[in-house]
């Protein structure tokens, strides 16, 4: 029975320390799961052994990654910390989830067309953005009115990760889009407004010095909820923003109605943001600011991606067979090259089958 209460107080720590609400779903996901590891036992009588044993389980036995270790890990900490108030000394040594380093997924230019040709509804513009200003998705739900700035097209990202704040450029060619979004915006709102509703959620901070600034058309969402819901914190009735897993699987249906192979999500249109610029020589501290990295190296592995297209690298086979008298006898046709079993004719392993 104290399982339920621990949630709850946790829950209430997270609110009172401003956790965002990813972060607070985060920490409690994995504090259930160290709980359940330890046969239900409560936190407060378990202790730095405990914690690594959960934390090497993850890595050997579930096989999870770096950061999905490092997020159990914070979690714990914040239960022991900030709601148990018990403090932890040294760990024992526990294995380390392997940090693999991937490339990041990057689409050309021809494919970033093919994909927003399929994408349908409202994640049209919000993709649209992702690619053109270099947004997380959460960073684009999470604009509001007077986060954009159509005369001087910028955007300003408020609370980005890392609880950054940094303004990146709007594209020309959204400035419209975006202005009749606007206006869809400010139709939606006086129409919950007429219905006695036109709330939309604030910052913690924002909602304890000015509640009412809820109603004011300028902390609307750029991309509301279709529907009203009750707020957690307070109870009232407000308009959130779109649901990021609509946007997912708006994008994911592109993709494979694209015919595009490679396996992306939204966040490779920020890869491609960055790549693409860099391809153009905009200079990598100015991309640095525009994503808003803290450290110019978490850039820089974008030039990995670059390496690969460099004009000035060429083939071996390319310059060796540059002036070349003869070319590669290449097989003219995919069947030639078959073992003579799979390049028999269908008809006859199908006349096969039939004798068997």
């Amino acid at each position: 029975m104290q399982q339920p209460r621990l949630l709850h107080h946790v829950h209430d720590v997270a609110r009172v320390k401003h956790l965002s609400v990813r972060t607070e779903e985060a920490y409690i996901h994995w504090i259930k799961r160290f709980i359940l590891f330890h046969k239900k036992c409560h936190p407060s009588t378990l202790g730095e052994s405990h914690i690594s044993e959960f934390l090497t389980y993850l890595a050997i036995e579930r096989k999870v990654s770096a950061s999905t270790q490092n997020v159990a890990l914070n979690a714990i900490v914040f239960l022991y910390h900030e709601v148990i108030h018990k403090n932890l000394g040294d760990f024992p040594s526990f294995v380390r989830a392997h940090r693999q380093r991937r490339l990041p997924v990057v689409f050309s230019e021809q494919e970033i067309l093919r994909i927003f040709d399929q994408v349908r509804g409202p994640a049209t513009l919000v993709t649209a953005l992702l690619y053109g200003s270099g947004l997380r998705l959460m960073e684009a739900l999470h604009l509001r009115v007077k986060d954009i700035d159509l005369d001087r097209r910028t955007i300003v990202v408020r609370e980005g990760k890392g609880g950054k704040d940094r303004v990146t450029m709007l594209p020309a060619s959204l400035r419209e889009p975006l202005q009749r979004q606007l206006e869809h915006v400010r139709m939606v709102h006086a129409n919950d407004i007429d219905r006695g509703f036109g709330n939309a959620p604030l910052p913690a901070a924002t909602a304890e010095k000015t509640p009412h600034a809820s109603k004011e058309l300028g902390w609307q969402f750029i991309f509301p909820s279709p529907q009203l819901t009750k707020e957690p914190q307070s109870g009232r009735i407000v308009r959130w923003h779109l649901d990021p897993t609509g946007v997912q699987r708006a994008f994911t249906a592109a993709l494979r109605a694209s015919g595009i192979t490679k396996k992306g999500s939204c966040h490779s249109l920020r890869h491609s943001f960055a790549t693409h610029l860099l391809e153009r020589g905009e200079n990598i501290r100015i991309v640095q600011e525009l994503l808003g990295h803290r450290d110019v190296r978490t850039t820089m592995i974008y030039t990995h991606v670059l390496m690969v297209n460099a004009p000035r690298v060429v083939s071996p086979l390319d310059s060796t067979l540059t002036g070349a008298t003869r070319s590669l006898a290449l097989p003219p046709d995919v069947r030639d090259a078959l073992p003579p079993a799979l390049a028999e004719p269908v008809e006859e392993l199908e006349e096969e089958d039939d004798e068997l």
